[in-house]
């Protein structure tokens, strides 16, 4: 997510945060790349298995010229888009909602060829769990199916859709031959500007953490740990001390705890735009003044970010106003139990947690992992089905 780029042409456009899903294999890299014309899949594993694992980022900015929009520069900047392409795959779910927990959009890629499967129909309800307003079909591979089958699939996306989406604009692509690609520029420029927390504190929700320096590189070059994600709320400046929870596991006294960690900001990147300065809205990074092995392999996802003293203790355990979906993955959900495990989607981070009470509508769960969390927090709710996790459910923290 770093960059060298350094352009004021984006910073004062509208942002949009995109984050692109669907079941595995049905071209949402491929999508992405053609969007954004930047390959995400970098991971080693990525390369070798042909799948996300972990999420990849790409931003550009829109431009309108005659009523046809772009990413060339051509005509006049409308909109900053920034792309988060999640993992497909069943045992990568947690990823996706992380993934999700910083987003204004959606992308659901559907293959005309494939239809939908278990994955895209439980991709589906993360973001409903993760109440993303708006969403984009996309219907990819359509060069590869005859006109009938085409129809057919349109036809099983707007019942999938139902009443809460039935708006959702349903575009026909080929991503791989280029069709229809401004079609979807379109549609996310046509989707209303987003209101965003220009005040409070400066809270950045980190949704992952890199050691971006290369082989070789000379110790008056080395860059501090990064952190990326997005900004929830405030501004944050270059040279701003931060406090990050819950921190790192760490053993004192033969007891292993949580300890948070303390950094200034270096420098600052909205997308891969350098900035003085951010506020909310978009995909961003933060680079600080911690040891660069601090951050390798995401150690640090899911915590926050913030000055000093803003943020709350890491919690142990979560009170829930919950609902469960009518069924996952084609099966019907069943009520949760006490004593049942569970995994939470709050924010970025990804808690197991075991219930201790329970009513109806109301959970209380003991968190395994020290966990940040405010009160009136988005939370999706997964259960082990058949040794994977599934989604069943969302709630709101209190």
């Amino acid at each position: 997510m770093v960059s060298k780029k350094t352009t004021a042409s984006s910073s004062s456009l509208p942002i949009l945060n995109v984050v692109i899903v669907g079941h595995i294999d049905h071209g949402k890299t491929t999508l992405l790349q053609k969007l954004s014309g930047k390959w995400t899949d970098t991971h080693s594993e990525e390369l070798k298995r042909g799948i996300t694992i972990k999420l990849g980022y790409a931003d550009i900015v829109l431009s309108e010229d005659r009523g046809n929009y772009n990413r060339e520069g051509k005509g006049i900047p409308v909109r900053h888009v920034s792309f988060v392409d999640a993992p497909g795959h069943e045992m990568l779910m947690a990823t996706m909602l992380s993934g999700a927990a910083i987003v204004d959009a959606a992308i659901l890629v559907v293959s005309a060829k494939e239809g939908i499967q278990p994955q895209t129909r439980e991709h589906f309800l993360a973001l409903q769990a993760k109440r993303i307003p708006h969403v984009i079909v996309v219907q990819n591979k359509i060069d590869v199916v005859q006109k009938e089958q085409a129809l057919a699939n349109y036809a099983d996306i707007k019942a999938l859709l139902g009443k809460a989406y039935a708006s959702a604009p349903i575009i026909p692509v080929s991503a791989q031959q280029e069709v229809h690609i401004t079609e979807i520029y379109r549609a996310l420029a046509e989707i209303p500007p987003i209101v965003r927390p220009v005040g409070g504190d400066p809270i950045f929700l980190v949704a992952r953490s890199f050691d971006v320096n290369k082989p070789g590189t000379t110790p008056e070059k080395l860059a501090g740990a990064v952190l990326g994600g997005t900004l929830r709320s405030g501004t944050l400046s270059v040279g701003q001390k931060l406090e990050i929870k819950p921190g790192i596991l760490v053993k004192e006294a033969n007891q292993y705890h949580y300890k948070p960690l303390t950094a200034i900001v270096r420098k600052l990147f909205n997308g891969s735009t350098s900035v003085a300065s951010l506020t909310p809205g978009g995909s961003m990074s933060i680079e600080t003044t911690l040891d660069m092995s601090l951050a390798k392999n995401d150690a640090l996802a899911g915590c926050m970010a913030a000055p000093p003293k803003l943020l709350p203790d890491a919690q142990t355990s979560v009170k829930l106003a919950y609902t469960l979906f009518p069924s996952s993955a084609g099966t019907p959900v069943e009520p949760l139990k006490a004593s049942e495990m569970v995994l939470l989607s709050i924010g970025t981070s990804m808690a197991v947690g075991v219930i201790k009470r329970l009513t109806a509508s109301t959970a209380e769960v003991t968190l395994k992992i020290p966990t940040i969390v405010f009160s009136g927090d988005n939370v999706a709710i997964s259960r082990q089905v058949g040794g994977h996790w599934r989604l069943v459910g969302y709630g709101t923290a209190s």
